[in-house]
């Protein structure tokens, strides 16, 4: 008689639980054993529980290859879900095999459990464990489809294929109750007071191992209800027209200000706080460093002299790479929109900033238009009051259209929600390179779900907040997608090729660099011990059917976007997925995090323009910048989301943070206990940093960067 000794771990979490029979089958090299219920007295599987039990078989069974756990119904209470952490075997010779799963299981199913041990493909042999690895894609490849949202587009989650799903042993989905409290007569549901209409049935059928935690949603609706009410209350959310003076907007959000938003309110209107922002705002990509004007930016040395001063000229200040331009061409072709019944205006403005000899970076001229002449004037520092900062207002539009479209959402949101799908899709739960990923992409689907079905939906608020609406923002993220490349995506590459790696006080760069290369290390350690060969990568089907899929559906087989379609050596495996780990955490982090420090000031980044951008120079008044600005309403409907995405909710797993031990070899144990060290010495370097800064800069403190793009 051969003993095997269980101990079962069920997770922490509200409801993780179960009332249902528990059992298990043991497969080995040499045989089954019986299938045996798991039972002790009193109640087994509640939440946080460890508990042990022995599995009794005639002989021992070999190398276990499998655990099944089969869930099945007790007496006659109501099925319910399980959340199953791990169950670890020790064998009769002393053996122990760790069998992680972190996952619910619901319904009435049969699960089959591999050892923690990561093995590609080209490491199984046995028909048993190919023909296991083939079922589970299958399974998943049916429960996430890929869908076409817009021309253009990468392709996102089928949130249909979770309904049209049967409720069969593997995948049994559960209708999910919504904390809501209103609701129309479309079916619609709403929080009171707040802007976001929810589309229902696009957030109830989840997939279980994907939707929110119930600690999750609860910290999103009471981040979201209060501030909605009291916009309500006091009626701001219905306030339609301009603003009466500037000071009013400080009583927005009079109750959820920070040190940054106070710091914002005081410097917004002053250039040197405009060119700081290009280095440290929520938007630090925009910035080229030129050695010639562009032929449609026609600036002369005259226009610029006065702030130059003496001692030097536009032309030697060109050669001494002191000049950058940011260009928003992109929004030039941008469709618009009508807000409370008028219609909104966009600029594509270009913008020339110099780097000053004291080391801050200041704008020298900006021009609204990408085609100059007598009706697109060249704005200056020297113009009037009100002229300069109108123009400076204009391009925080633009920032604000390219940033909250391109940026943040297509360039993080989308790109990762790909990254998750082609994960989930192509690779098995016992590859390397699923453990390395799947904390990276925890709640991604569900957010873009949620956006999808509140900011982007016809009538959702981007359609009640912005100049371009629905339609503009298709246009601007196609259009986006379809320049964006590889360089784009490695920031190293994307630093040195906008030529921006000497410019001081740059903390999102200095900040993001020292991640980006603990990232690396980390990567380049778990890689290498999984593929110690170019023809590990090259022979790795499933590795390859991963990245082929990421080049077909996130960038739609664009050969010039230097988007790889195939891996062939470990090195461009290391780059590749030090890319998208970057990217889904602290690139996210670094372009989320701060919109509320930044926006809360709403002339900073205002959403709309009401007025078409100024033709010629001296009309600009204090009433004519209020009615250019947003109106009340949309004003308040836009901060109100700023202050909902700058709060992550609980249910937090910063960088670096791994509760769910899927990789169970010492081996990468010991690489992420040295990952996790690295990002705790670039806090330390962080936090000393700050100390001597006027306005810290903290949104790549890695403590404060989530594992995953999940709010």
């Amino acid at each position: 008689m051969a003993v095997y000794r269980l101990c079962v771990t069920t997770g922490p979490y509200l409801r993780a639980g179960t009332l249902d029979n528990i059992s298990v089958t043991l497969v080995g090299t040499c045989g089954e054993s019986p299938k045996q219920r798991l039972d002790r007295m009193g109640r087994d599987f509640a939440p946080g529980s460890v508990q042990k039990y022995k599995v009794r078989c005639s002989a021992e069974l070999g190398e276990l290859l499998l655990l099944r756990v089969h869930k099945e119904r007790y007496a006659f209470f109501r099925k319910d879900s399980w959340y199953c952490s791990r169950i670890c075997v020790t064998q009769p010779d002393g053996t122990v095999s760790h069998f992680p799963c972190y996952q619910w299981i619901e319904g009435y199913c049969t699960v089959e459990l591999r050892p923690g041990t990561a093995r590609t493909i080209c490491q199984d042999s046995l028909p048993l464990l190919l023909d296991h690895r083939t079922r589970e894609l299958r399974a998943r490849q049916e429960c996430y489809r890929w869908k076409i949202y817009a021309p253009g587009f990468p392709r996102m989650v089928d949130v249909n294929s979770f309904q049209e799903m049967e409720l069969d042993k593997k995948f049994a989905l559960t209708k999910t109750t919504t904390c809501v409290d209103q609701g129309d007569s479309s079916g619609n549901r709403y929080l009171p007071g707040f802007p976001m209409k929810i589309d229902i049935p696009s957030l109830m059928y989840m997939e279980p191992n994907i939707r929110y935690s119930a600690t999750k949603t609860i910290s999103l609706l009471f981040n979201a209800i209060p501030a909605s009410l009291g916009m309500k209350l006091r009626g701001l959310l219905d306030r339609k027209g301009s603003w009466k003076k500037l000071d009013d907007m400080q009583n927005i959000f009079w109750c959820h200000k920070t040190f940054t938003t106070k710091y914002v309110t005081e410097h917004w209107c002053e250039d040197h706080f405009f060119g700081y922002q290009y280095l440290n705002g929520v938007n630090p990509v925009m910035l080229h460093c030129i050695s010639s004007l562009p032929s449609k930016l026609p600036v002369t040395n005259d226009m610029v002299a006065p702030l130059l001063g003496q001692d030097t000229c536009l032309q030697t200040e060109l050669e001494r790479g002191n000049i950058f331009l940011a260009d928003y061409w992109i929004l030039a072709e941008a469709p618009t929109h009508c807000l409370n019944g008028r219609p909104q205006y966009v600029a594509a403005p270009l913008c020339l900033l110099w780097l000053s000899p004291q080391g801050a970076l200041v704008p020298l001229a900006i021009q609204l238009s990408q085609t100059p002449g007598p009706d697109s004037p060249i704005f200056l520092p020297t113009d009037s009051e009100w002229d300069w900062l109108l123009a400076k207002t204009w391009v925080r539009n633009s920032e604000f259209l390219v940033h909250e479209n391109n940026t943040h959402f297509l360039c993080t949101h989308l790109l990762c929600e790909a990254f998750a799908m082609a994960t989930l899709r192509q690779l098995p739960l016992c590859h390397p390179i699923y453990k390395l990923l799947l904390p990276h992409t925890r709640y991604t689907l569900q957010v873009n779900t949620i956006a999808r079905a509140t900011l982007l939906n016809p009538e959702g608020l981007v359609d009640q907040v912005t100049s371009i609406g629905r339609q503009g923002l298709i246009y601007l993220m196609s259009t986006g997608l379809a320049h964006f490349t590889y360089t784009n995506f490695c920031l190293p590459d994307s630093l040195r090729a906008r030529g921006v790696l000497a410019i001081p006080n740059y903390h999102y760069r200095d900040d993001g660099l020292k991640i980006w290369v603990a990232i690396e290390s980390f990567v380049s350690e778990i890689v290498g011990y999984y593929y110690p060969s170019d023809a590990s990568v090259q022979q790795d089907s499933e590795l390859q059917a991963w990245v082929g899929e990421i080049f077909a559906q996130a960038f739609l087989g664009r050969e010039s976007s230097g988007f790889p379609s195939r891996l062939c050596t470990p090195g461009e495996m290391v780059k590749f997925l030090t890319a998208i780990i970057f990217n889904c955490s602290a690139q996210h982090a670094a372009v989320n995090s701060g919109q509320h420090d930044f926006g809360a000031w709403m002339p900073n980044a205002p959403s709309s323009m009401r007025q078409p951008p100024p033709q010629t120079k001296g009309t600009t008044t204090l009433k004519t910048y209020l009615d250019t600005l947003p109106e009340v309403n949309i004003s308040c409907n836009n901060l109100l989301l700023f202050w909902l995405v700058s709060q992550e909710p609980k249910d937090q797993r910063p960088l670096g943070t791994y509760p769910d031990e899927h990789f169970t070899e010492e081996a990468p144990r010991q690489s992420i206990a040295a990952f996790q060290s690295h990002l705790a010495q670039i806090s330390r370097d962080i936090q000393e940093r700050n100390q001597g800064l006027a306005l810290p800069y903290t949104y790549l403190d890695p403590p404060l960067i989530e594992n995953s793009v999940s709010i």
